[in-house]
């Protein structure tokens, strides 16, 4: 395993996991993104353990290639109250990676209260992962990378981002949708 940003606690195998098309991965956060809830076939993709993730923040998945500006998008877009799908590349315990389709709701009490957020995932498709997602990110993270601070260069790379998506004159949604 090699260390990422010089970090010794995540580091990346370079090895890919894979989930059976019949199966979904399920995940429930609090509104600070906390895990409640995290089924079975997360579990085992992910390699960790139900202990290991219930109150701990989502991003305990997090691969680096993923870019900031879609994760930005994701928190915009279902703390506002919407729905969003997206595609995820994710880190799994041992720095294997995997990636999902997502779709990420917000979750209401009966009285209408916003008072979680639920996705699922499944397998995506991989003509578009390849040929159209991993180009992108890498796009998006080489933006994200010209800056010295993160913030700026989130910011810079949710511009490109919008920029593409003005250029073909659809939203984020539309775009993911008709890929």
């Amino acid at each position: 395993m090699k260390p990422v940003n010089g970090s010794c606690e995540l580091t990346l195998t370079g090895n890919e996991r894979f989930f059976k098309d019949s199966e979904i991965i399920v995940s429930k956060t609090d509104l600070k993104g906390h895990i409640t809830y995290a089924n079975d076939v997360f579990l085992h993709i992910a390699g960790y353990t139900e202990q290991e993730t219930i109150g701990k923040p989502h991003s305990i998945i997090r691969h680096p290639a993923m870019p900031r500006a879609v994760f930005k998008l994701l928190w915009d877009t279902i703390s506002s109250g919407n729905e969003i799908f997206a595609y995820v590349i994710n880190r799994a315990k041992n720095g294997d990676h995997y990636w999902v389709m997502a779709h990420v709701t917000p979750s209401y009490d009966p009285s209408g209260k916003m008072i979680a957020y639920h996705s699922s995932r499944r397998v995506p498709d991989r003509k578009i992962v390849e040929g159209t997602i991993i180009p992108l990110y890498q796009m998006l993270q080489d933006e994200e990378n010209k800056h010295n601070n993160r913030k700026d260069g989130m910011n810079a790379s949710v511009g490109l981002l919008l920029e593409i998506l003005s250029g073909r004159n659809i939203t984020y949604d539309e775009f993911i949708l008709t890929l």
